[in-house]
């Protein structure tokens, strides 16, 4: 059985080490303090699907350091609310916010999924999460959720990075949910919660490309800086996210576990 790792808490407690920020460089080619699988190019094109406009106001569930939503802040020219379970990733997100100027259109709080969300009905025009679903249980409250706090016309995309499509072992499984909470699923099953929740599903687009690419990228970006990264995470927490990384190359690249991006609508426009 894996052990647990500590991915995330190594992200964003470290954010500003320069070691990790060439690993995101090396791993991302154009580093936004990101920790997932989405790459500049494919952001893009997502603001492009959600069809942003300058005055909307973007939620970004699993915010993570807030890099992304600072991105999609410059990038669209609208208002971004980031929330994330990690204190370390939210404090990190603030920071960054200040240094780039960008206190007026972009805020992040702390927020546990598992209650209702902090903010009132229709508050939102457009709902982003980026490869956090997965980490979330009861995923069609969530939904619920979203539903509530987004305005009558408003879109929402997610990423789920790990759609069952092939054979995998019960290692495998321990070893790709090691970094923490998962919930794996077949497909079909984001469709179907996604239309019970009472959304329209506007596209559902298979993205794993990028999940194969970035964990090669990540993978041999940390072993170049095995020496400084070992110093900084200990050998047992290097050892343990190479080897995290090293398999989900294995399994997206091989098909087995598989990466959609889902485009949704609620009703009302």
């Amino acid at each position: 059985m894996s052990r647990s790792v500590d991915l995330y808490g190594t992200a964003y407690g470290n954010f500003a080490a320069e070691v990790l920020a060439q690993v995101r460089r090396d791993t991302y080619g154009e580093d936004f303090g990101q920790s997932s699988w989405v790459t500049g190019p494919e952001y893009r094109r997502f603001f492009q699907l959600l069809e942003l406009a300058a005055a909307d106001h973007v939620l970004d569930v699993g915010c993570g350091s807030g890099g992304p939503a600072l991105f999609l802040a410059g990038e669209a020219g609208c208002r971004v609310t980031g929330v994330d379970v990690s204190e370390a990733g939210i404090q990190a997100g603030l920071t960054l916010a200040r240094q780039a100027g960008l206190d007026d259109r972009a805020n992040f709080r702390r927020a546990d999924v598992r209650e209702p969300l902090p903010f009132p009905d229709g508050a939102f025009d457009a709902i982003v999460c980026m490869d956090a679903m997965c980490h979330m249980p009861d995923r069609g409250r969530l939904l619920g959720e979203w539903r509530r706090v987004l305005r009558p016309g408003g879109r929402m995309l997610y990423t789920d990075p790990v759609v069952v499509t092939g054979l995998v072992s019960s290692e495998e499984l321990a070893t790709r949910s090691s970094t923490g909470y998962f919930e794996f699923c077949p497909p079909g099953v984001n469709e179907r919660s996604i239309g019970q929740a009472g959304f329209e599903l506007v596209r559902a687009e298979d993205v794993t490309e990028n999940e194969v690419e970035v964990s090669r990228r990540w993978h041999a970006a940390r072993q170049q800086r095995a020496a400084e990264l070992i110093r900084l995470e200990g050998e047992e927490t290097f050892a343990g996210l190479q080897q995290f990384l090293a398999t989900v190359h294995r399994l997206t690249s091989e098909r087995r576990l598989s990466r959609f991006a889902y485009l949704g609508r609620k009703p009302g426009e």
